[in-house]
């Protein structure tokens, strides 16, 4: 697993519609369409930009209570006890169903985290979804990953419903600063209306600390937002975040 991208290396064997990068070498870019490249421990992986068609063979692992309480890659705070799980490409916030392999057992995992970055796994899994499908004791096991994509809810049904969804389009933004200091974000943020639309502040209270996040510009594809990422390298701001808002 990888809490905020912290683990060890990788290799996976994939298959079906969909594939996963990873290289020693930074990738020239990022595609439109395609969430920005991330590197742990020398290598870089491009997340995939959608998970239609997604299906992977290979062993499955769990992570627990060294874990529990501390923050995961899209923000939220690790629950073992929660149906959850760690990928190192599926779009964050994709379901998943994990059929064991070895007992025939199968459950079903949201993807809130990156990782496993172990040679060999394809993914982790909370401590409930491992015991759910026999994992925990042995520790890993042989698993098909099916991507069932995001789950909407229909009003009046129990049943829920998954699509896969485009994961190119929607509401875009980038976040150029972080502050604890209220007044210093909206000093930013004033400087920042001068040239850039959309400049606002996102409060982001993560429990123990309340951040001002001052984000700019708003954009309704992945492609129109790549271009303003240029401009924004040009003006002097090094790492822009690319939000989903």
């Amino acid at each position: 697993m990888c809490l905020l991208l912290v683990c060890t290396c990788f290799v996976f064997w994939a298959f079906g519609c969909v594939s996963s990068t990873s290289t020693s070498q930074p990738p020239p870019s990022s595609k439109p369409g395609h969430p920005k490249p991330y590197k742990v421990l020398g290598k870089w992986y491009q997340p995939l930009p959608h998970s239609d068609g997604f299906r992977q063979r290979g062993l499955a692992s769990w992570y627990g209570r060294d874990f529990h309480g501390k923050k995961t890659s899209n923000g939220e705070i690790y629950n073992m006890y929660a149906m959850t799980a760690a990928h190192k490409t599926l779009p964050l916030g994709t379901y998943v169903q994990v059929h064991n392999l070895v007992n025939n057992r199968s459950t079903v995992v949201r993807i809130n985290d990156r990782g496993p970055f172990v040679r060999g796994r394809i993914i982790d899994l909370s401590y409930s979804a491992a015991k759910e499908i026999g994992i925990v004791g042995p520790g890993t096991a042989r698993v098909e990953v099916v991507a069932l994509g995001k789950r909407t809810t229909t009003a009046g049904k129990t049943a829920s419903t998954y699509t896969t969804g485009d994961y190119t389009t929607g509401n875009f933004t980038f976040q150029v600063g972080a502050f604890l200091s209220r007044e210093n974000a909206e000093k930013q943020r004033r400087q920042l209306a001068q040239r850039y639309k959309n400049a606002h502040i996102a409060v982001y209270d993560r429990g123990d600390q309340i951040f001002y996040r001052v984000r700019v510009g708003r954009f309704t594809t992945l492609e129109e937002a790549v271009e303003q990422e240029k401009i924004l390298i040009q003006d002097g701001f090094s790492d822009p975040i690319l939000v989903a808002e």
